[in-house]
């Protein structure tokens, strides 16, 4: 416990304290930059004073960009079709000697 960093995060105009890995640093205060990008465009387009709108809004927009980059992206083979994958092109390399 003692390796964890104290870390606070500001998003929305609210101070977040953390207590997080090391190498979780980096992500997460890139992670609350983007966010905040996020909910200034948002207010900057659209006349939303509601802070607790345009983090709903901003939550749903990541959300959706998650779910379709789940969609798009290859679909995973467990360890074992790799394995068969890999006997069968050796199968095919020793049977064309």
């Amino acid at each position: 416990m003692s390796d964890l960093l104290k870390i606070k995060l500001t998003i929305a105009n609210r101070v977040y304290p953390l207590s997080v890995a090391p190498d979780q640093e980096a992500s997460l205060r890139t992670s609350a930059k983007k966010i905040e990008a996020t909910i200034q465009q948002l207010e900057k387009n659209y006349a939303v004073r509601d802070k607790q709108d345009v983090l709903a809004m901003c939550s749903l927009q990541y959300a959706a960009q998650l779910e379709q980059s789940k969609s798009q992206s290859s679909p995973v083979y467990s360890e074992d079709d790799k394995v068969q994958e890999l006997i069968d092109m050796i199968e095919v390399h020793l049977a064309a000697y």
